[in-house]
């Protein structure tokens, strides 16, 4: 009989599935049966493609990576050090550093900054030392049986971040997940696991790159619970290369007047999603989203947001923008719940996308669901050309066409880099715009 294509494209997660019986046999009894509910989860549903693609993966194609074969990293394929890990990051020495390669911690290049009223290390770890606590949390805010990817990473994520505090963290945690080079096609399942307590605060750096230029899955999760009170800010860096593939997924929950911050920077991967799904359970609670992706040759970036208003009071901001060049397409679906009872909801949301290329394609489709009286809420969606108007301006002011152009592109971006609130992280991300768009390079230096 010969099978469908679906059915291939999940059957061949069986071998790694059972290859891994031993190492599961050292786990919790409930990790052990969440990672087969997720598993099961998976080959049922299987990937959205053929007949199982729906309205949410409308624009984005995933059959590349559902029909390719990816193997897990037995051991990290590079040994970094210090001097390495700064050259593709900046760190400074307050901030806590946890680096992974290849889905394998890697302690010779991390620098864990301990305080008595935090914790911050290995999930396996924490899983082993606070099995309760870490149970209570795990895979609570991001279901197994929310898509394929996240069953994925659900059944087969080894090792990953766990971070808990009651009160501020003094210095930023800076989680870096590193894909080496390797001779075939591998694949790691990072897993970030944050609990904020009744007013504590957070500062997260999440950053994935790639060592080579091979091609390489990356399938990771986050998970974020916010106490009452408590403040987040989370800065998330897709940097790998773009033979790459990335689905992400990101949980944010956000108790009684608590606030989420995050600022998205995405100028990696050839085919990537991220699914973030904002979570106001608590009500006076803020969620903040900011977002800034570049694209060029043909890449694939897809971006959806959810923001889900479950308290009134609650407040959300959503501010994207997208730079796209070349023949690269950028997709951004944003929508906006809010539940019954949700009274007094703030809600905005807007995607804008300046287009430096004819054959540069923008696809942008916000939403407004409201089932609540009493409540503020409004989206918008532009995309374009560098206008004529405002290089008219400049030009009548003595600087070339040329010039111009950069000088806009450069403001443009700046609008999301200045809510960077690290100056280090700030620059750097200035630097690396400038390098993502290489026909601008020297302009946007200046």
């Amino acid at each position: 009989m010969t099978q469908t294509p679906t059915a291939a494209a999940t059957d061949r997660y069986v071998d790694q599935f059972n290859a891994l019986r031993e190492e599961r046999e050292k786990e919790p009894l409930w990790l052990r049966d969440l990672r087969r509910e997720a598993f099961d989860y998976f080959q049922r549903m299987g990937w959205p493609i053929d007949e199982k693609r729906d309205e949410a993966w409308k624009y984005t194609d995933v059959k590349p990576i559902a029909r390719a074969s990816f193997r897990l990293p037995d051991a990290p394929g590079a040994a970094l050090t210090d001097e390495d890990i700064v050259r593709l990051l900046p760190f400074d020495e307050g901030m806590s550093r946890v680096v992974f390669i290849d889905g394998h911690y890697a302690p010779e290049v991390s620098r864990i900054r301990q305080p008595d009223h935090a914790s911050v290390r290995r999930l396996k770890e924490a899983i082993q030392q606070d099995e309760s606590f870490v149970h209570g949390h795990l895979a609570r805010y991001s279901a197994p049986h929310h898509d394929a990817s996240v069953a994925l990473n659900t059944t087969f994520f080894r090792d990953g971040v766990f971070i808990y505090t009651d009160r501020p963290l003094s210095a930023p945690v800076h989680v870096v997940y590193v894909t080496s080079e390797h001779a075939d096609p591998v694949v790691t399942y990072p897993r970030t696991l944050v609990v904020a307590g009744t007013n504590a605060e957070v500062t997260l750096i999440e950053s994935y790159v790639s060592l080579g230029t091979r091609n390489h899955f990356t399938d990771p999760v986050t998970e974020i619970a916010l106490g009452e009170g408590s403040h987040v800010t989370h800065y998330r860096l897709l940097l790998e290369n773009t033979d790459s593939y990335s689905i992400g997924h990101v949980r944010p929950c956000l108790g009684p007047d608590s606030t989420y911050k995050s600022v998205v920077y995405e100028a990696g991967s050839g085919l990537m999603r991220l699914d973030l799904e904002v979570l106001i359970e608590g009500p006076g609670a803020f969620a903040d989203l900011r977002g800034l992706y570049l694209t060029r040759g043909k890449q694939h970036l897809d971006n959806l947001v959810s923001i889900d208003h479950a308290k009134p009071h609650g407040k959300s901001r959503l501010y994207y923008k997208g730079i796209l060049d070349d023949e690269s397409r950028a997709v951004f679906g944003g929508t906006v719940y809010v539940q019954p009872g949700a009274d007094k909801t703030d809600a905005y949301q807007e995607d804008k996308n300046l287009l430096l290329s004819d054959r540069a394609e923008a696809d942008s489709k916000p939403s407004l669901e409201i089932y609540a009286d009493d409540v503020k809420c409004g989206h918008g969606a532009t995309a374009g050309a560098v206008a004529d108007e405002a290089i008219f301006y400049l030009r009548s002011r003595g600087i070339d066409e040329q010039t111009a152009s950069r000088l806009l592109i450069k403001g443009f971006a700046s609008e999301i880099l200045d809510e960077v609130g690290i100056e280090a992280l700030r620059v750097f991300l200035e630097e690396r715009t400038t390098q993502s768009l290489p026909r601008f390079q020297a302009g946007l230096a200046a």
